[in-house]
C-alpha cells in the first residue's frame, strides 16, 4: 500500500514539474523588423530564427517578420525597441553608436581584412562587451550577423580611381562616420533611411549609394544604378538585438529558447550571407551593371584619404577602445 502511494506521489510530482516547465513558456508574439527584403540573407536568418523559436517553444512563441523597412528605418526601429512596441531587429552594429559610442569602431573603414577577423572580434570578449553595454540603453544584444563588405554604386560614371568619387551625391547610413568618410573622399554625403533609398536613386535625388552586393541585388538597385565599384571600404557586422523590456519579461526558459535560437540562426545566417556574396556579383553583372575592381594603388589612395576620419573617430570613441580592437585583430592575424 505504502509503495503504491509512494509511486503515485512521485508521478504527481513529475506531472507538476512538467506542468511547471510548460508554464514557463507563455504564448506570445515577437515582432522582428529589419531593412532588407525577403530573400536577402538577413531575411533568411530572421526566418531561420523564427522557425527555431517556434520549434523550441512548442509553437507557443511566434516571431512575426517585418522585412523591407515596413516598420520604419533603423533609427525608428531602435526607438521602437526601446519603447517596447517592436521586440526585435537586426541592423548594422555601427548604427548603435547613437546609444553606445564605442560601437562606431566597428564601422571604421578598411578595418577587417576578411570575415574570419570580424567573427573572431565580434564573438570574442571585445564584441560581447559592446553588446553588454546595450542593456543600460533599453536594448539587449543576442549576437552578430553578417552583411558583408560594402561597395559603391552610382548612375553617372565608372569609378576607376579614387578621384572619380569626387562630386557624386552618395546616400549614406544615418551615422556620422559614413558622412565623414564620403565627405573625405570628395563626395556629397546624403544621409537617408534605407526605405527611402530606391526612390531617391530612381528620382536622381542622389547619384549613388554603398552597400554589400547582396543588398544591392535584393533591393533591385541595378534597375536604377549602372556602375558598381568593388571598394570593400567597410565590413558590416550586424547586431541582433531584442527590446530590454521584452527580455526582462521573459522567463528563464523563454530566455534560453531565444538565446539558443539566436546562436543557431547566427551560424546559419553567416553561411547564407557569405555563400550569396559571390553569386550576387554575377547576378548584378547579368542585370546590366558594369563592375570595376580598383587597383591596389587606388585602394591605397582611398586608405590615405580616410586617415583623418579614423583619427577623428578614434578621439570620439576613445583611444583605449580602438587599441583594444586593433589588438584583437592582431591576435587573429598571427
Amino acid at each position: 500500500m505504502k509503495l503504491s502511494m509512494h509511486k503515485a506521489l512521485l508521478a504527481a510530482v513529475a506531472a507538476l514539474a512538467v506542468t511547471g516547465a510548460a508554464a514557463q513558456v507563455k504564448e506570445r508574439t515577437l515582432k522582428f523588423a529589419f531593412q532588407n527584403q525577403s530573400g536577402h540573407p538577413q531575411a533568411q536568418g530572421a526566418q531561420k530564427f523564427a522557425d527555431l523559436v517556434a520549434e523550441k517553444s512548442g509553437k507557443k512563441i511566434t516571431v512575426k517578420l517585418f522585412p523591407g523597412g515596413s516598420l520604419g528605418g533603423d533609427l525608428q526601429t531602435v526607438s521602437a525597441l526601446q519603447g517596447g512596441t517592436v521586440e526585435m531587429t537586426v541592423l548594422n552594429a555601427g548604427i548603435l553608436a547613437a546609444q553606445v559610442k564605442e560601437f562606431a569602431v566597428l564601422d571604421f573603414p578598411f578595418l577587417f581584412g576578411n570575415t574570419q577577423e570580424a567573427d573572431a572580434v565580434t564573438d570574442g570578449p571585445f564584441g560581447q562587451k559592446l553588446l553588454a553595454r546595450l542593456d543600460d540603453k533599453g536594448l539587449h544584444g543576442l549576437g552578430y550577423w553578417d552583411l558583408g563588405f560594402r561597395n559603391l554604386t552610382n548612375s553617372k560614371r565608372p569609378i576607376a580611381k579614387a578621384e572619380d568619387i569626387a562630386g557624386l551625391k552618395i546616400r549614406v547610413i544615418q551615422s556620422p562616420i559614413y558622412i565623414d568618410l564620403f565627405s573625405a573622399l570628395g563626395a556629397n554625403a546624403v544621409p537617408l533611411p534605407f526605405p527611402e533609398l530606391y526612390s531617391a536613386l530612381d528620382q536622381k535625388a542622389v547619384d549613388g549609394q554603398e552597400n554589400p552586393n547582396t543588398t544591392i541585388l535584393a533591393s533591385k538597385f541595378a534597375e536604377v544604378q549602372k556602375h558598381l565599384t568593388e571598394t570593400r571600404h567597410i565590413y558590416n557586422p550586424q547586431a541582433l538585438i531584442i527590446s530590454k523590456k521584452t527580455w526582462d519579461g521573459l522567463s528563464a526558459e523563454e530566455k534560453k529558447i531565444v538565446t539558443d535560437a539566436a546562436a543557431e540562426a547566427t551560424t546559419f545566417q553567416r553561411q547564407a550571407s557569405r555563400g550569396a556574396a559571390d553569386s550576387a556579383l554575377q547576378a548584378l553583372k547579368q542585370a546590366g551593371m558594369t563592375v570595376t575592381e580598383l587597383p591596389a594603388a587606388e585602394l591605397a589612395k582611398l586608405r590615405e584619404k580616410v586617415k583623418p576620419v579614423i583619427e577623428k573617430q578614434t578621439a570620439a570613441v576613445g583611444e583605449a577602445t580602438v587599441k583594444e580592437l586593433q589588438s584583437e585583430i592582431a591576435k587573429v592575424r598571427k
